[in-house]
């Protein structure tokens, strides 16, 4: 069996194989180039999280500016049902004040029964549409920039 001599066993090959060489000054380079690309990563994703804290942030301040509002008409809705429930009671009182027979109270009493049971449900009607948009108004900041934040996660 022939052997190699010292001379011709170089740190490159080990039996006829060749190893790679480390080249320290390219794995720095390397090394460099694999840092600042996390660093560009980190910046960007960064940067879309403080985007989207800064837009929930928006929405959430929509949200209440709208909240408020919204509460200012529902309240004053409300006061408007009281004031007109109470003033037919008023009136009605004054009506059944002027009675001169039963049959006259009974009537008055069923005419004025019936007209607010008309005027409950219609008041609870327009309670429930100014409630509903006002949920549609509150909520619609917060569900707009919900969508989009879920729009960038698809396209990220």
């Amino acid at each position: 069996m022939e052997t190699m001599s010292t001379a011709e066993k170089t740190p490159d090959t080990i039996e006829g194989t060749a190893l790679p060489t480390f080249d320290p000054s390219k794995a720095a380079a390397e090394f460099r180039a694999a840092a600042e690309k996390g660093v560009e990563q980190s910046k960007e994703v960064l940067a879309k999280f403080k985007a989207g804290s800064e837009d929930a942030q928006k929405a959430l301040k929509s949200s209440f500016e709208t909240a408020k509002a919204v509460g200012s008409d529902l309240s004053l809705k409300t006061i408007a049902v009281l004031r007109a429930n109470t003033e037919a009671a008023f009136s009605h009182f004054e009506a059944l004040v002027a009675v001169k027979s039963p049959s006259e109270f009974v009537e008055l009493q069923t005419a004025f029964v019936r007209k607010q049971v008309e005027a409950a449900v219609e008041q609870a009607k327009e309670l429930q549409a100014v409630a509903t948009k006002a949920v549609e108004d509150v909520s619609k900041p917060i569900k707009s920039a919900f969508e989009k934040a879920v729009k960038e996660l698809k396209v990220a």
